[in-house]
């Protein structure tokens, strides 16, 4: 969780003037968590901070918020009828182009009313800045801190076509996930390409591989067969986190043995995973697309990608 500094450049570029809403503090039971924030503008809003009544009329003062910042503090359960019966701290400030280039790039740190920076708020960034971390985000002495969000996993995927898309889709959204989007041309891909996502389009695209972190995660799911086996194979000889290749059993057999004449060991070899997502979900591309989602998010998955990069 962070200040997804990213979104609202992109919310300020399309709709001009954004106020951003953030969960400051929190006593007792809410929706969200401290952190969690939508932006919003006239007509439109996207993120969120738990619906329901408060997320409503939050936005709705927000559209006529005409000052800078406010901080505003609210009882769920008295005042707004909702089950969660926490009181919840409001941060509202609206932003235009010229505001957003004066935001910090790595540690958003800013005083809810007049206030000088105090001292505890001054020891909190030089530790944090001094040991390299992230703080968490926080309300201090009248200073909201947050920290600039990084994507903390990166995702290639290989391929445009209509699984391709439809992973686009269904991933795209996620807070955690900086996704590159690579295929052989830039008219294999949507007009539109999501926030949050790179579109690579390059002749010979397993010429990218060697560009790829070594602790990235990838799915092959090209429209050529001829691709995916160099893709595997150059993915083989670079190292990942994950890699998925979208196939039947029969495929994947064919694989492993072009793959073992290439000169891989069959320990090397299967840390590629194929087939991909859930088959019980059946293969129209959305629900590929779901059951890969899934797949990724499992928590083993993550003890397991956790244990190779350690190796």
């Amino acid at each position: 969780m962070g200040f997804d500094l990213e979104a609202l450049r992109e919310a300020v570029k399309s709709h001009g003037r954004v106020t951003r809403v953030v969960i400051a503090a929190i006593k007792g039971s809410s929706p969200r968590e401290v952190g969690a924030s939508m932006l919003v503008w006239p007509g439109g809003q996207s993120g969120t901070i738990g619906g329901g009544t408060l997320e409503f009329e939050a936005a709705e003062a927000a559209r006529r918020q005409m000052v800078e910042r406010v901080l505003s503090h609210h009882a769920l359960g008295p005042d707004m009828g909702q089950c969660c019966g926490g009181v919840v701290s409001l941060l509202s400030e609206v932003y235009d182009a010229k505001a957003v280039n004066k935001l910090d790039a790595e540690i958003i740190c800013r005083a809810t009313d007049a206030s000088v920076m105090p001292l505890t708020v001054k020891r909190l960034l030089n530790e944090v800045r001094g040991q390299g971390t992230r703080p968490e985000p926080q309300l201090i002495d009248g200073w909201m801190i947050e920290p600039v969000h990084k994507p903390a996993r990166q995702l290639w995927i290989w391929g445009a076509g209509h699984v391709g898309r439809a992973l686009v889709d269904v991933l795209s959204p996620l807070p955690d996930l900086a996704i590159t989007w690579v295929d052989t041309g830039s008219e294999r891909f949507p007009e539109t390409i999501p926030a949050g996502v790179t579109a690579l389009p390059a002749a010979k695209p397993a010429e990218l591989v060697r560009y790829a972190p070594t602790n990235a995660e990838h799915l092959v799911l090209t429209y050529s067969h001829t691709l995916d086996l160099e893709l595997c194979n150059r993915l083989l000889n670079h190292d990942f986190a994950f890699a998925g290749l979208i196939g039947s059993a029969t495929k994947w057999a064919r694989f492993r043995s072009r793959l073992g004449k290439l000169g891989h060991p069959p320990d090397r070899i299967s840390r590629i995973t194929c087939p991909i997502g859930d088959p019980s979900l059946g293969k129209h591309p959305q629900m590929i697309a779901v059951g890969v989602a899934a797949e990724m998010l499992r928590p083993a998955l993550t003890e397991t990608r956790k244990k190779d990069l350690s190796a």
